[in-house]
């Protein structure tokens, strides 16, 4: 099969597609699924691991990609799944045409969402809801300001939070803030390279600073100067590439919890919480009251591409798209 195999760790732009990938064979598995993969998804872990930089690192070689969307292959006897099943969902070498995934970690595409849709949903939204719902407790009406608000995740958050009922302050670079605006649907953007952007934050909201801060890039201290008494900020992640050191003096002078969301390990840590996440998503989903984005697709078939790299596929620095390898269905 054809994939994006990584021999030698290596940026994502100079991996090369490999054309005979060995096909994942199920031998006597009992429990796993065989995917036909339509629709793979990069994430910023993705370009992490390929490079050898992630905390997590299959022995190579291995076929990058962990997101994906497609159909059901070979479903074992006693699944709850059957050949043929739209589904989505997350397993090492997602950047295949087809890969095996455990149970646990597939869940039924909505009729309402395509299969490039899919490919994005995996790991954006549930670490989004989890950390606006379950750990930052997030009520309608409350100021919620997004930082690096134009990735994956943060689009995700505005598409929740407004769908909470909060109102929404997207912070990004000054290119990326109609992409917030127009995709996400924010009630405000702000461009965060400039030096007052907190004074106008804390001008939006009449002078109280803001309830909840989404942080997936690293930038809470800076955020520390707009954020409520009695606010909660969440650690997501640190794309920017610098782990933070914060000044705890105004965390505790603002009386601010500081709160980490790590998703996953919800599968081992938390799985009634994992499955009670999935449940309120996808009603969200099937609603259409949270529609993923597509920050590139492209159109052609793996199956037709002749030698390349994924850099060709998503382009340079687009750091996530929702469906960076379109499968031809069987």
């Amino acid at each position: 099969m054809k994939a994006f195999v990584i021999q030698e760790y290596a940026h994502h732009s100079k991996i090369p597609l490999t054309v005979d990938a060995p096909d994942p064979v199920l031998q006597n598995d009992t429990e796993n699924l065989l995917i036909d993969v339509y629709s793979a998804g990069l994430n910023f872990f993705d370009i992490l691991q390929a490079q050898g930089k992630y905390q997590t690192q299959p022995p190579r070689p291995f076929t990058l990609g962990t997101e994906f969307a497609g159909t059901v292959a070979v479903a074992p006897a006693g699944s709850p799944f059957k050949r043929g099943d739209r589904v989505f969902g997350s397993a090492q070498g997602s950047l295949g045409e087809r890969v095996i995934a455990k149970p646990e970690l597939v869940l039924p595409l909505p009729d309402t969402l395509s299969f490039d849709q899919g490919a994005g949903l995996y790991v954006t939204y549930p670490t989004s809801y989890e950390a606006l719902v379950g750990r930052a407790k997030l009520q309608p009406g409350e100021w919620v300001l997004i930082l690096a608000a134009a990735g994956g995740v943060g689009i995700a958050a505005i598409q929740i939070a407004k769908a909470l009922g909060a109102r929404v302050i997207a912070a990004a670079s000054p290119n990326k803030l109609e992409v917030a605006r127009i995709a996400g649907g924010a009630d405000v953007v702000v461009d965060y390279t400039k030096d007052s952007w907190q004074k106008y934050v804390m001008h939006i909201t009449g002078g109280r600073g803001v309830d909840v801060v989404y942080d997936p890039v690293g930038r809470i201290k800076d955020a520390l100067k707009c954020i409520a008494w009695g606010g909660r900020a969440l650690v997501v992640g640190f794309a920017g590439g610098a782990i933070e050191q914060l000044p705890l003096n105004l965390v505790l002078l603002k009386n601010v919890s500081v709160v980490g969301i790590f998703w996953g390990s919800y599968t081992s840590k938390s799985p009634r919480r994992f499955a009670e996440v999935w449940q309120e998503l996808l009603a969200m989903l099937a609603s259409g009251k949270l529609k993923p984005v597509l920050s590139m697709v492209n159109t052609r078939s793996i199956r037709s591409l002749k030698v390349s790299t994924i850099s060709s596929i998503v382009g340079r620095g687009v750091r996530r798209s929702c469906a960076c390898a379109n499968l031809p269905r069987r």
